[in-house]
């Protein structure tokens, strides 16, 4: 009896290890993505360098520029580690008409006033120890290239300590010579003057928020992931993405924070759940209204402002939207979004159909030049009709069920915190792999110490 009880245990862990390993191999065949990845493949970066490159994705009207985030690593020549992230702009007829990945990541990108084709982006390099005091750091900054020419010119940087946390995510232009800077690493908003070097303006979210709200304090507590300059009443002021918080606020430059325009609240996660790049439609667009990418809720949302409060207006998502980290309305009334842990950018028609896609690794902004700056040339859902749209009900497919059983956030930091493939049913069967390996050894550890174990031939006496 006691034979088959071990017989038994040993075929379970068998059996999980054996099930486990098939699905990780399953998963590495079906879901590689080197195929169809238009950022990460070397062989689209030699086609640029050489200029023998066709269409990798289809056309469309205009040049759209896509900035990459990056979550996995490759080698320079001297094999030191660099993270894999590129900017990317695709012609018109679909080939790449830029490329670079000179920086460890890629975010905001805005077309420069008055140019066809020359955009600003920011970056951020992490920086060795070596250039910095003995500690690691990173360098944020802004740069404009001009896609024809490949002309690049440095407008501003700052170096901040650390890595997690202590980005840039939006920069935007006020003028010539002044930028408005979104400061993850401080929780504030700043105005520099790029000329002096001078800081002329700042918020910093302690003067209105307490530090128990949001996520952890000091480390990562606000996100502040995206500014805009905006026209209220008459006035201008500064919209303001506080992505842990759930929250887009508005700040008057002279008043300070305007209450009554806040959308969303710390935690209520119906309205919003850690959000990104939240855009302005003005009045004249049919607004007031805030198109966001609602990230951790795994959708497209916009909020009509009527009487007074923010009120739902339209929603999109579609079975494969996980993580979207940005969303622009264009002209023509499509809207273009940046899917980061679905690996593509894609256009979204009036009536809810994907009209354009590209695969592109880990994308965090798009910008489709000639449309003007992220929405300010679309018009609101509420004023073009725009019908909501939601995923169908998951598939029969064991992954389709693990995944809709799993809240977002687990499933988007699965996504970001393993290679590109594995997905929620690849990292059980990771789990799997090493409890069920680990478990097994143990198993036959424990087995093999007690038969080793001497065995006394006598008894000890009492005293």
């Amino acid at each position: 009896m006691m034979h088959a009880g071990v017989r038994a245990i040993r075929a379970a862990f068998a059996a999980l290890v054996l099930l486990s390993a098939a699905t990780l191999g399953a998963g590495y065949v079906a879901a590689d993505r080197a195929g169809d990845r238009v950022t990460g493949d070397p062989a689209v970066e030699q086609a640029f360098r050489t200029g023998e490159r066709g269409p990798v994705v289809g056309s469309r009207s205009a040049i759209t520029v896509v900035a990459t985030d990056s979550n996995a690593f490759v080698s320079d020549e001297d094999d030191a580690p660099r993270a894999m992230a590129e900017l990317v702009a695709f012609a018109p007829d679909g080939t790449v008409y830029y490329y670079e990945n000179d920086h460890t990541r890629y975010w905001d990108v805005d077309p420069v006033e008055g140019t066809a084709a020359t955009v600003e982006f920011v970056y951020a390099d992490h920086l060795p120890p070596a250039a910095c005091d003995g500690t690691v750091c990173t360098r944020n900054g802004v740069e404009r290239v001009n896609l024809t020419t490949g002309e690049r010119t440095a407008v501003y940087s700052r170096i901040t300590p650390g890595k997690h946390s202590t980005r840039w995510h939006d920069v935007d232009r006020l003028g010539p010579e002044r930028l408005l800077v979104a400061d993850i690493y401080a929780d504030r908003v700043f105005v520099a003057n790029t000329t002096t070097g001078l800081v002329e303006w700042s918020w910093d979210a302690q003067s209105d928020f307490d530090v128990s709200s949001g996520g952890p304090y000091p480390e990562d507590w606000t996100h502040l992931n995206d500014v805009e300059v905006v026209e209220l009443d008459g006035r201008e002021v500064v919209m303001v993405s506080l992505r842990n918080q759930d929250q887009v606020v508005f700040v008057d430059f002279e008043r300070g924070l305007l209450d009554e325009w806040t959308l969303g609240t710390d935690d209520e996660h119906d309205t919003l759940y850690e959000q990104h790049n939240p855009d302005f439609v003005p009045a004249e667009r049919g607004g007031p209204a805030l198109l966001v990418a609602d990230s951790e809720n795994g959708r497209v949302v916009e909020y009509q402002r009527e009487d007074g409060r923010w009120v739902q207006s339209w929603t999109w998502a579609d079975a494969r939207l996980q993580w979207p980290r940005d969303a622009d309305r264009l002209p023509n009334g499509h809207t273009l979004v940046t899917d980061s842990n679905g690996d593509r950018v894609l256009e979204v028609a009036r009536n809810g159909t994907v009209v354009w896609t590209a695969s592109v690794g880990f994308p965090y902004e798009a910008e489709r030049l000639g449309t003007g700056d992220e929405s300010t040339g679309g018009e609101s859902a509420a004023a073009l009709g725009l019908p909501d749209r939601h995923p169908p009900p998951p598939s029969a497919s064991v992954r389709a069920r693990v995944e809709a059983t799993l809240p977002g956030p687990i499933v988007n930091a699965v996504s970001y915190l393993f290679p590109r493939w594995v997905g929620p049913s690849e990292a059980l069967a990771v789990l799997g792999l090493v409890g069920g390996t680990l478990g097994w050894v143990t198993f036959e550890y424990r087995r093999a110490d007690r038969r080793l174990r001497p065995r006394w031939p006598f008894r000890l006496e009492r005293r």
